[in-house]
């Protein structure tokens, strides 16, 4: 039985390097996990690379093959949706670092046929689009006709146009920021701290036992998932509604539904994500400042470039505020560049960009039919 490519056809690859990191260190060999979903045109020109938030991977429109659920954007994504690949060749590839089949601390140092755990080098947002230049060459696409992406997607997606503006002629960013701000790097430590204080975490060294440190990556991501939402999504879905009961327990049980969601929360993420990959990638997201990498300006990054920008950002979002989003398009005015950009009202908070938006499908369908594919 042949395979609709429109739907997704999942792939891993190992690439020789060396990849050279921003740390100084030469990463090789490289492997990376990635879908594809339609057809590459003859002349290469309908390639769009969607690139994933910090949890995120690359199954973005076909069923996850641990939890066995949807794609985390099967709604902007497939025949017909606004990223239609009826008409695009879409890649989605895990980012360097993660654990769904690209290197990270999880996979096999070959130096040492054991898993890498901390010895694996600290990685930056400009190393993972590195490592998606070397799987386009791979591919066989020598320029993008868009790249995609929200929340750390969004960064990947400023940070290909600044490194590589020649291979990418437009850039959505959605939900996103140029640099993580002192607030953004609290929470990360937060959360890394609760992974690190986990016993079991024993310094990253956890694999060979099969017995990672499950709780403290739970509470890491109860932390984390607070920052996703809006105070006015969480009242209107919990407000101070009591779970299963109908008094209060005193006690420390799950009292409220809000405390029952995000415990549920962090235990369905420690089934699918491992403990030192959100310790690596949280650290890149640190890492980010895209003006510090041009000299300070950020302008400066966008120089020159020919890329269309449409950058998003939603009015609850406290994470990555409007303010972040304008202070992108401000750059990109005094770069020259061409760009758009629109606040969309939701109650969702930061998680907007995952969840049903029409306006947002109007957004990205529309910027991606005024190019020329």
């Amino acid at each position: 039985m042949s395979v609709d490519p429109r739907y997704g056809t999942g792939r891993s690859v190992t690439l020789p390097g060396p990849l050279r990191l921003d740390g100084g260190v030469l990463l090789s060999p490289v492997d990376i996990g990635y879908e594809t979903y339609g057809t590459l045109a003859p002349d290469g020109g309908n390639a769009i690379l969607v690139c994933h938030a910090l949890t995120g991977d690359q199954h973005v429109a076909s069923e996850h093959p641990r939890t066995g659920k949807p794609g985390w954007w099967t709604r902007m994504v497939g025949p017909g949706k606004p990223i239609d690949t009826d008409r695009y060749f879409v890649i989605c590839s895990n980012v360097l670092g993660s654990c769904l089949g690209s290197s990270g601390p999880a996979t096999i140092n070959p130096a040492t046929a054991k898993p890498w755990g901390m010895s694996f080098p600290v990685i930056t947002i400009r190393d993972m689009v590195r490592a998606q230049a070397m799987l386009l060459d791979h591919l066989g696409v020598d320029k993008l006709f868009a790249v995609v992406g929200g929340s750390m997607g969004g960064m990947q997606a400023l940070s290909w146009a600044a490194t590589f503006p020649e291979r990418v002629a437009s850039a959505v960013v959605i939900a996103s920021a140029a640099r993580h701000s002192a607030q953004n790097i609290a929470f990360h430590e937060v959360g890394r701290q609760a992974v690190m204080a986990d016993p079991k975490w024993r310094g990253g060294d956890y694999y060979e036992d099969n017995d990672p440190p499950v709780a403290g990556l739970a509470v890491a991501r109860m932390a984390a998932h607070i920052t996703y939402l809006s105070e006015a999504g969480l009242t209107a879905k919990f407000g101070r509604k009591l779970q299963s009961r109908e008094t209060k327990t005193f006690g420390f049980d799950a009292d409220f539904q809000v405390e029952s969601y995000l415990r549920h929360q962090g235990l369905a993420f420690v089934d699918r994500f491992d403990a030192n990959s959100y310790l690596y990638i949280t650290r890149a997201l640190d890492y980010f400042d895209l003006a510090e990498e041009h000299g300070g300006l950020l302008a400066n990054a966008f120089k020159g470039a020919d890329t269309r920008f449409c950058v998003v950002s939603f009015d609850t979002d406290w994470l990555y505020p409007t303010s972040e989003s304008r202070s992108v398009v401000h750059a990109l005015n005094a770069a020259g560049a061409r760009a758009s950009f629109v606040e969309l009202k939701s109650p969702f908070g930061h998680d907007a960009f995952l969840l049903e938006s029409p306006e947002l499908d109007r957004v990205v369908r529309g910027f991606l039919q005024a190019g020329v594919a």
